[in-house]
């Protein structure tokens, strides 16, 4: 008898550890603390756009940022993993750059339209932006949901390649590039927010 317990036991251990194993094997969907959503089809995106959508250039595959030494109206870093789990329209700007103003209600109007769903804006003043000069470029366009986050010495800019302004990312709940706008557009038209429905929409 005693020596069936001892072998029941040894079985039961052997069972465990290899469940425990299995479990740091098997892809998990709760990592880090928030679902993992699959990836979005590129040609499923590009099917979605229409109007000013169009400009939007989809990647083949997500592409991960580069690391990022972002700063926010105090100094204080920011971590864009603050908004994993979200869509995210990436907008790089400067308070000098004539289609950003052009642009940027739109965004604002954008960010309060679906911030609370699911889709978030973060516009990123790249360059020698002073936080006055963002701050009163924020309020002559009306912009009232926005964050004010700074890339002051442009190395994330740099390290995205982006070398002209306004340039507009799409980013998946993972936090990955999955499509990518040099130039302005209206983000507060049909086109735009049928786009975001559709990405919102998605299991």
């Amino acid at each position: 008898m005693k020596r069936t317990f001892i072998l029941l036991a040894v079985v039961v251990a052997l069972l465990g550890a290899l469940a425990f194993i299995y479990s740091l094997e098997r892809p998990s969907a709760n990592r880090d603390g928030g679902s993992e959503v699959s990836a979005v089809d590129p040609d499923w995106l590009k099917a979605r756009l229409d109007g000013p959508m169009k400009k939007l250039v989809v990647r083949a595959a997500p592409a991960p940022l580069p690391d990022a030494t972002l700063i926010d109206a105090d100094g204080k870093p920011v971590d864009l993993a603050a908004w994993k789990g979200k869509w995210v329209v990436l907008n790089l700007w400067a308070t000098w750059c004539a289609p950003c103003r052009k642009e940027m209600p739109a965004l604002d109007a954008l960010n309060r339209a679906y911030d609370a769903r699911g889709l978030s804006v973060v516009t990123i003043a790249t360059g020698p932006n002073p936080v006055p000069a963002i701050r009163a470029f924020f309020a002559e366009t009306g912009v009232t949901s926005l964050p004010i986050v700074r890339d002051p010495d442009q190395s994330f800019a740099r390290a995205l390649g982006v070398f002209g302004l306004p340039t507009t990312l799409l980013l998946d709940p993972e936090g990955r590039e999955v499509a990518r706008m040099q130039g302005e557009a209206d983000w507060a038209g049909a086109e735009a927010h049928r786009l975001a429905e559709a990405l919102l929409a998605r299991p």
